[in-house]
């Protein structure tokens, strides 16, 4: 089961990761101008333009690295790390990561549905696109994260 949860996790962090390199990179779906894209994917007041080349990258380098994590801790991938590692480190590493992974996606799903989030500068289409898939699914991965770190 857990290599279940793995390779689902792996998935959907990779098709998240490689629609962040396309936006990179200048694509614009499923929007039809740049504009469109920051309104539907961002949500902030007043953006006009998709965050930078850079920091896009980055953000799809981390999606795509959370996703890969769950193969290795569940041995379908060989760990790369843990032999430089201290012994006593190795047994709480998956633990560490697997749970913080899945407080950052628990939180960042749950955001959405607080009166805090209802006082922020948000945008429609992202406001709707948030409440209706983007916090669903950050809920079902960090659902998943927690799933694998204790070990269910």
């Amino acid at each position: 089961m857990p290599e279940i949860v793995a390779l689902f996790l792996f998935v959907v962090l990779l098709c998240v990761a490689v629609l962040h390199l396309y936006w990179a990179l200048g694509g614009l779906w499923p929007a039809g101008d740049e504009a469109a894209l920051a309104r539907m994917v961002v949500g902030v007041k007043n953006m006009e333009e998709m965050p930078g080349t850079a920091l896009t990258i980055v953000v799809a380098a981390l999606i795509a690295t959370a996703g890969v994590l769950p193969l290795v801790f569940t041995d379908i991938l060989p760990d790369p790390v843990s032999g430089l590692l201290p012994v006593a480190f190795r047994s709480y590493l998956p633990l560490v990561m697997l749970g913080a992974l899945a407080l950052v996606f628990l939180a960042r799903g749950t955001l959405s549905y607080t009166s805090y989030f209802r006082k922020m500068e948000a945008v429609e289409p992202f406001v709707t696109l948030d409440r209706n898939y983007y916090a669903p699914l950050c809920l079902l991965l960090g659902a998943g994260f927690a799933l694998l770190a204790l070990g269910l």
